[in-house]
């Protein structure tokens, strides 16, 4: 993948599809990496340039500036100094999980070259982290202690439970892309640096304060919403909407917080009827 570097530091960027055609920039959440879009982004780069990287969220390679900001919204931040390394303009800006709470930062922080916005299931109002992964944030302070949790994700069969990615997932996600997803944290002692970083930035405040502000992003905006989900309950997609001036919510059947896992068809023929309909 090429490589893009920013005063933050290094990410890994995957740039697909037609490279004239509107431009869809990714971000997932906490301990995955850009390889959570895999069976979405497929579908769209017929019609779409698709822009997925690998974000300094638990699961990237190259771990960031020892001095970087990496709480939400110095995440935030960066995603919005990425687009603006790559010169994009009227991005949709596609989030999920934690990545979908960073989307609303960049929307109520750093909204100039956003054109349109796609939240799936994420963090949102006094919901940031749901209750049962605020553990991570208390392991993070204690020196060792985050690394002690995340260790016994080693063993595969333990990636099923609902700590871990049974409670974002129906169905089970192959091997291959979850030893992917928990390599560089359990190899690497500055990623898991930079993990605990996000987790102690992590505050309801900031999701809160970005509430109130979507008021004000006039941008057409989608909520792809998995009815199923237990951790961002769907009623949050409407809060949202309701709060947004353009603002649309499609529920999809069948799925837990990972719709890009469990739907990935329905989310990628939503986001391609979305971004044609506001053209």
């Amino acid at each position: 993948m090429p490589e893009l570097t920013l005063s933050q530091g290094t990410i890994h960027v995957r740039d697909t599809g037609d490279p004239d055609g509107p431009p869809v920039v990714f971000v997932h959440g906490l301990l995955v990496d850009g390889s959570l879009w895999r069976k979405v982004v497929p579908s769209l780069e017929g019609e779409l340039r698709c822009i997925w990287p690998d974000w300094p969220l638990g699961s990237h390679r190259t771990a960031m500036a020892p001095g970087a900001d990496l709480s939400p919204r110095g995440v935030a931040h960066l995603v919005a100094d990425a687009l603006a390394a790559m010169e994009l303009e009227r991005v949709t800006l596609v989030g999920n999980d934690t990545g979908g709470a960073i989307c609303q930062l960049v929307a109520t922080e750093r909204p100039e070259r956003l054109g349109r916005l796609v939240l799936t299931d994420c963090d949102a109002f006094e919901n940031f982290l749901p209750p049962m992964f605020r553990g991570l944030q208390v392991a993070a302070r204690v020196p060792g202690l985050l690394n002690a949790l995340v260790q016994p994700m080693r063993i595969r069969a333990l990636r099923r439970l609902p700590m871990a990615y049974g409670l974002v997932t129906k169905r089970p996600i192959d091997h291959a892309v979850t030893d992917a997803w928990l390599r560089p944290f359990l190899q690497q002692r500055a990623v898991r640096r930079d993990t605990a970083k996000l987790l102690r930035g992590i505050t309801r405040r900031d999701t809160l304060a970005a509430a109130e502000r979507l008021r004000r992003f006039e941008r057409p905006t989608l909520l792809a919403w998995a009815r199923e989900d237990r951790a961002f309950p769907v009623a949050h997609a409407h809060r949202l909407a309701a709060l947004l001036p353009d603002a649309r919510v499609e529920e999809i059947p069948d799925s837990l917080t990972f719709i890009p896992e469990d739907q990935p068809e329905r989310l990628a023929d939503a986001i391609a009827r979305f971004v044609r309909e506001t053209a």
